[in-house]
């Protein structure tokens, strides 16, 4: 009789756990759910919400890995997407910024300088973390006065050098160079429609910078300029709202002070352009950004040299250290001009050398040894790659 109902019993049991493994059974015992599912080939695929957790999590981990792996990977230097706050230039996490570079002369006429061997020795060697494009208006070669054809070419070239940013972790800012336009509304449209497509292409890529108009001058007065910014700034907006942008000033981007009693308002991350030459703007102009970045104006020298205004006169080193000093004081990040070999006392290269990459201490005019010799100053040179 024992014998009897323990073959009943067992079978009961079989019949228990073969039912439980065909339509499915739900243990919620540890709090975990257990379902039981029939696959195409009516083979049971066994899954718990533990198991979707643990590779969740392992994702998770894999991409943190990554992102850890690629903040440790990327170089100093490069800080991510940048923001303004008051006068100064921050990381995302509030830090404060400061970056250096280098400016190209006339894309339309220096084009060679745009290269990725020589953007990485810039980065590498030269310690820079921003390259400006500057892209004159309308000179000959320029934007505005070139046919379709010059303009693709100045365009790719743009495009070109962003790409390559990207790559190495540079920033990049892309300046509508106007000079012998004088007033940036003479070429209004055209910044409309440029800029459009830049920021529709880029978006808010956190390598790229706007800078709407280099250096207004002539007549050109205060009003004039922000009433044009305040056409271009909402057009990279639509496609870029977080983008710095950086805005210039009369006479030549000098007039900062202009800037600070009516500054544009309504938008965030914009910053506004102070240029100098040693030995021209001197204590005069170093305190109008004093009083500018006191008063919160957020100042951005997209363009300097250690000679004359002019570009080819004489050379003042103990100006320029001077301004390195108020510069570093304030935080402010700067570009030296120009990334050529044009026969000008402004040129980092000397004329008689043409190489576009691999270039060397010895290759450097006096303007590109004083820029390399104020870097190592700031502990961002690697000495040894440029012997």
């Amino acid at each position: 009789m024992k014998t009897k109902r323990f073959t009943l019993l067992a079978f009961m049991l079989a019949v228990l756990m073969l039912t439980a493994a065909c339509t499915g059974l739900e243990n919620y015992a540890d709090g975990t759910k257990t379902e039981t599912t029939k696959t195409a080939d009516n083979t049971d695929e066994t899954q718990t919400k533990d198991t979707k957790t643990t590779a969740a999590t392992d994702q998770e981990k894999t991409a943190s890995t990554t992102a850890t792996e690629k903040a440790e990977t990327t170089r100093d230097g490069y800080y991510g997407a940048l923001k303004v706050n008051g006068a100064k230039l921050q990381d995302a996490d509030g830090n404060d910024v400061v970056l250096y570079g280098v400016s190209t002369h006339g894309l339309g006429w220096y084009p060679q300088y745009v290269n990725k061997d020589l953007m990485t020795e810039l980065r590498d060697t030269w310690g820079c973390n921003v390259f400006r494009l500057a892209m004159y208006t309308a000179e000959y070669n320029g934007y505005c006065t070139s046919d379709d054809k010059q303009k693709e070419k100045l365009k790719t070239l743009i495009t070109d050098a962003i790409s390559w940013a990207n790559e190495l972790d540079m920033y990049v800012i892309v300046d509508w160079h106007i000079l012998s336009d004088g007033d940036p509304n003479t070429y209004k449209e055209e910044a409309k429609d440029f800029f459009k497509g830049m920021s529709e292409r880029f978006g808010d890529d956190p390598h790229v910078i706007y800078e709407v108009c280099n250096e207004p001058n002539g007549k050109v007065t205060w009003p004039k300029v922000k009433s044009y910014a305040e056409e271009v700034i909402p057009v990279i907006r639509e496609n870029a709202p977080n983008s710095i942008i950086i805005v210039g000033s009369p006479n030549w981007s000098q007039d900062v002070d202009k800037v600070q009693i009516n500054p544009i308002t309504g938008y965030e991350n914009i910053m506004y352009t102070l240029h100098f030459y040693a030995d021209t703007h001197k204590d005069y102009l170093r305190n109008r950004l004093k009083a500018a970045a006191k008063k919160d104006i957020p100042i951005f020298v997209t363009e300097f040299g250690i000679c004359d205004s002019s570009g080819n006169g004489s050379i003042n080193t103990a100006e320029a250290d001077k301004w390195m000093e108020v510069l570093d004081e304030y935080g402010v990040s700067r570009c030296i001009w120009s990334l050529t070999n044009k026969n000008e006392s402004a040129s980092l290269i000397k004329f008689n050398v043409s190489k576009t990459k691999n270039i060397k201490y010895d290759d450097l005019a006096e303007s590109g040894t004083w820029f390399i010799d104020m870097m190592k100053g700031h502990g961002l040179v690697k000495e040894e790659e440029l012997k």
